[in-house]
C-alpha cells in the first residue's frame, strides 16, 4: 500500500498507529482517536464508594452531634451528608449519560475509523479506494470528520474549531 499524496511506503492503518506506544508519546494516537474518553463503569462504582464513604462521614458527625447534645455538630453533619449525597449522584450520573454518548455514536465512528490508513511520510490520513472518503486528510481534519459523523462534535477541544475539512466531505452526522 501507497500513498496517495507523496508514494510513500511508510503507511500503517490507523489501528496499528493508535496502538503503537509511540505515537501515543508523540500525541499522534490522540490526534487520531476514535471516540471520545468516557469513565468506566469501574470508575463510576468507586466514584460511587468514595461519595458514600464521605455521606457516611457526614452521618456519623451529625449522629455525634446528637448523641452528645452539640447543635453545630448535627447541623453541620446532616448538611455535609445531604451535600455529598447530591454531589455523588450528580457525578455518577454525568458519568453514566457520557458512556451512554459515546456507546450511542460508537458504530458511526468504527466504520469511519477502521479502514483509515496514516502516512507517516506526509502525516495525512487517507481511505484506499476513496471510501469512505476521498482525499488526504490531516490528523485533525481526520479526527474533526470522525467526530463530527459520529456525532460527538460537542466534545473536541477548542484548537479543533478552526479546522476546516475539505470541500466534498460532509460536516455533520
Amino acid at each position: 500500500m501507497k500513498c496517495p499524496g507523496c508514494g510513500s511506503a511508510a503507511v500503517l492503518a490507523v489501528p496499528e498507529v493508535c496502538a503503537d506506544h509511540a505515537s501515543m508519546r508523540e500525541g499522534l494516537a490522540d490526534r487520531l482517536a476514535r471516540s471520545p474518553g468516557a469513565p468506566s463503569r469501574f470508575d463510576s462504582c468507586v466514584h460511587f464508594l468514595e461519595g458514600m464513604l464521605m455521606v457516611g462521614v457526614g452521618v456519623a458527625l451529625a449522629y455525634s452531634g446528637v448523641a452528645h447534645h452539640q447543635p453545630l455538630y448535627t447541623a453541620g453533619g446532616s448538611l455535609l451528608a445531604v451535600l455529598l449525597l447530591v454531589g455523588t449522584v450528580v457525578v455518577v450520573r454525568r458519568e453514566t449519560r457520557e458512556r451512554a454518548f459515546v456507546t450511542a455514536g460508537e458504530a458511526r465512528a468504527e466504520a469511519l475509523w477502521r479502514p483509515a490508513y496514516h502516512c507517516a511520510g506526509c502525516a495525512s490520513v487517507f481511505c484506499p479506494g476513496g471510501s469512505p472518503w476521498q482525499g488526504l486528510l490531516t490528523p485533525e481534519q481526520f479526527k474533526k470528520f470522525v467526530w463530527t459523523e459520529a456525532g460527538y462534535d460537542k466534545q473536541l477541544e477548542e484548537r479543533f474549531t478552526d479546522v476546516d475539512l475539505p470541500p466534498g466531505i460532509p460536516a455533520g452526522p
